[in-house]
């Protein structure tokens, strides 16, 4: 081999572990700010909420076994957006520290539901689907009892975790 030839051979190896460094150097730059790229977008869809923790009120002045309904305000957050609501629920008591309370949504078509205490029944005005005090379905078309939701109780201060669940189907599966 020539001289030339040797010195062509030699900048050819250069330039292609140069090309080579160029190429590694690219990718991990590209990686570093992809893969976060990708988190961000893919994340929140992958993501388990949990449904929040909501102060309903005090239950000490609450009669046993009469359903009332409680209003009260959640405040939710989503990266920077900040929102309160007023969502209700139907609380019965049936002790000084127990209790049921129930989705105000009925499991048939998403509809709200009334207590009627001539009837002793919770009545939804949309279909008449009918329920008993324990949330049993009485009659109509529902599909399954009414919703409860998980509470406690701190002092006399009811909590609850508002959660909403699929309407017009037989298993309580949360939405």
């Amino acid at each position: 081999m020539t001289e030339i030839q040797l010195a062509d051979l030699e900048e050819s190896t250069r330039r292609g572990f140069l090309k080579f460094l160029i190429g590694a150097f690219s990718t991990l730059v590209a990686l570093a700010l992809g893969i976060p790229l990708i988190g961000v977008l893919i994340g929140p869809s992958t993501r388990v909420k949990k449904p929040p923790w909501a102060k309903v009120g005090d239950i000490t002045s609450l009669a046993v076994d009469q359903p009332v309904n409680f209003k009260f305000p959640l405040k939710t957050e989503d990266a920077y957006l900040r929102e309160t609501t007023i969502h209700d629920v139907w609380i019965v008591k049936h002790s000084s520290s127990e209790v049921t309370v129930y989705s105000p949504i009925c499991p048939h078509l998403g509809c709200h539901y009334d207590w009627h205490p001539d009837g002793n029944e919770f009545i939804c005005p949309c279909h008449g689907s009918v329920y008993s005090m324990t949330g049993k379905v009485l009659g109509g078309p529902a599909p399954r009892p009414l919703d409860t939701l998980s509470w406690k109780l701190e002092g006399n201060i009811l909590s609850v975790e508002w959660e909403t669940f699929k309407v017009g189907i037989s298993q309580k599966i949360r939405t």
